[in-house]
């Protein structure tokens, strides 16, 4: 119950979340939006009394019984949820506050941003805010290795276009991508986390030496090495650790051997120990 609850907690935050940003930021700039809420602006543009919110409630129950085949129950109750709260948000917000147009670059990139922040939290708890995003989940199972944020563009860019020819403006669709990349961005950053490990290569006729030194913080691997030119066998050191560390890493090695060749790369989904944990139902 307590985790239930933590759950739906954080579903209603992150609608609400991106309700807020649709009202405030998109709507008033007449931004080209993606997925059902944008083909909603179109509905909206050519019958005024349809709200946003009704057209795109309306247009997700198709997509809410096919996410409901392919991807399970959870999902359907979880983003039927996720689509009332942000559909009600949508229009609440919108009777409560009158948003005006503000500069349209800042629109869209902290518009993106806000939003793919909500839409981050909702999709991190198994739940869509229906549309879409559905369509994304649907693809993240035949392309599992893809981020959900590229995922997102695929349908998105498609309505975006005939959201731009409905309100006859280039530019609404060229804001627009601007706005979904940022989106994309910032719901990444959410489910997966930000680049915070590394992983270095370090070549060094020391090696010894410098394996006991660093495996006072963390574990190293040796790799089998030979020098193309040379011929010469080379002992190559593996070590992942945190963005935290690298300095101290670094004054290890020189310290020892200041002829020492190291690489240093990002490391995403590092896995194991004094890292993240596998979990089988990773998005």
């Amino acid at each position: 119950m307590k985790q239930n609850l933590k759950t739906y907690a954080l579903i209603t935050l992150g609608s609400v979340i991106y309700a807020l940003s649709f009202d405030w930021f998109v709507a008033p700039n007449h931004f080209a939006m993606g997925g059902v809420t944008g083909l909603a602006q179109i509905l909206h543009h050519l019958f005024p009394a349809l709200t946003v919110g009704t057209a795109s409630a309306l247009m997700n129950v198709p997509l809410f019984l096919i996410g409901w085949k392919k991807i399970g129950g959870h999902l359907l109750v979880s983003s039927l949820y996720a689509m009332v709260v942000s559909n009600a948000a949508i229009d609440g917000l919108n009777l409560l506050f009158d948003f005006q147009p503000m500069d349209p670059i800042l629109a869209v990139l902290f518009g993106g941003g806000v939003m793919g922040v909500g839409l981050g939290l909702v999709f991190a708890q198994g739940a869509t805010t229906g549309g879409t995003d559905i369509v994304a989940k649907l693809l993240k199972l035949k392309w599992p290795w893809l981020p959900i944020g590229k995922l997102v563009m695929i349908p998105d860019t498609a309505v975006m276009l005939l959201v731009a020819l409905a309100f006859g403006q280039l530019s609404a669709m060229l804001y627009g991508v601007i706005k979904l990349y940022t989106c994309s961005k910032a719901m990444d950053a959410v489910l997966y986390g930000t680049v915070d490990s590394r992983v270095a290569y370090i070549i060094s006729d020391h090696w010894r030496e410098l394996c006991q030194t660093l495996l006072q913080s963390r574990g190293v691997t040796i790799l089998q090495g030979q020098g193309a030119y040379t011929g010469a066998e080379k002992q190559v050191l593996m070590i992942a650790f945190k963005q935290k560390e690298i300095v101290d890493l670094k004054r290890r090695v020189y310290e020892l051997d200041p002829k020492a060749f190291v690489i240093v790369c990002d490391a995403r989904d590092v896995l194991g120990n004094g890292f993240s944990p596998y979990r089988q139902d990773e998005i």
